[in-house]
């Protein structure tokens, strides 16, 4: 039996993975997570998987070669904060440890699924090429992204990225991200925004050529994230770093609109002061280039940010929404 390894498999991305897997009938999966004091143990209940361990434990069995039998290792495990500022811990955590599993993959033949960062590409002044060439260039703005461009830059130079897949998600949103506190997406945060208020707050603009609100990014559907780990897991003889993204950059006008519209009630938005730690570190525009990934073979089309907003507020939300 082929057994799967799902690191941060309590977490948002990775539960939608076990989630997945077993819709396709996959149950043989450890899960590896820190489960620590948060709910976001809530997310593993209704899922079939064979065994959980602590991500301490699971990396010393790592270490000690205690683990056989893996086919893959979907590695999303990391400390996902974007305002975390222990570099020592970041480093340890987000990049050392991702080192450790993909040496351990390529020593048994396991396939080696990480996720990567749209973080990494910083203001975009570089462009959002995940072209190898391109990759050295980049410049994140925060010790999150740079801690994700580490291994993406060790990779690299190692000439690993031939035989790995990296992922630079974008801005992902969707069903259990509710244990992520101040690192949810601005949809689950505004549907209880409006829920409680009526209204959205978002951040002024400081920059004269963004209006307030018309800051944009590259809004993705966990389903879709999901299916591109899906697609990759199953064909070995694509490997590289790859944008996840739609591939259309939207603003943050149009998905607070796209949630009021999802809940059935009028637009009330209004703008706030962004703080002043965050204004040197914000990112104004995203925009993933998926020429690479639709190279690769990827075809399935990404869900629409209305649909996909309509789809999270009715279905997972509030289903009375509708």
């Amino acid at each position: 039996m082929r057994k799967f390894i799902v690191t941060g498999g309590a977490g948002f991305i990775g539960s939608n993975i076990i989630a997945a897997l077993n819709e396709r009938g996959d149950d043989n999966i450890l899960v590896v997570d820190d489960l620590g004091c948060d709910e976001k143990w809530k997310n593993l209940v209704g899922l079939k998987y064979d065994d959980y361990m602590d991500k301490d434990t699971f990396r010393a069995a790592i270490r000690d070669g205690k683990l056989s039998n893996v086919s893959a290792i979907f590695h999303m495990g990391a400390c996902s904060a974007t305002t975390e500022t222990n570099a020592a811990y970041l480093a340890d955590n987000n990049y050392q440890v991702t080192r450790e599993l993909c040496q351990f993959c390529l020593k048994n033949d396991a396939r080696f699924i990480y996720a990567s960062s749209g973080a990494t590409y910083g203001e975009g002044e570089q462009g959002y090429s995940d072209a190898d060439s391109a990759t050295p260039r980049l410049r994140p703005l925060n010790m999150y992204g740079y801690s994700k461009h580490m291994f993406d830059l060790w990779a690299l130079r190692h000439h690993l990225l031939g035989k790995i897949v990296g992922l630079k998600f974008f801005n992902v949103y969707g069903p259990r991200e509710d244990h992520k506190g101040d690192m949810r997406s601005v949809v689950h945060k505004a549907y209880g925004q409006i829920r409680q208020t009526g209204a959205v707050k978002l951040f002024k603009s400081y920059k004269p050529e963004y209006k307030d609100g018309e800051q944009v990014r590259d809004f993705v559907y966990v389903k879709d994230a999901v299916n591109v780990c899906l697609f990759f897991e199953g064909r070995r003889d694509v490997s590289g770093l790859f944008n996840v993204g739609t591939g259309r950059c939207r603003t943050w006008l149009d998905l607070a609109r796209a949630v009021f519209a999802a809940m059935n009630r009028p637009p009330n938005i209004e703008f706030i002061d962004m703080p002043e730690t965050l204004r040197p570190k914000y990112q104004y525009h995203t925009e993933a280039d998926v020429g690479k990934l639709r190279a690769a073979g990827y075809r399935t089309p990404f869900t629409s940010l209305e649909d996909g907003v309509r789809d999270y507020v009715q279905t997972y939300l509030d289903p009375r929404a509708d």
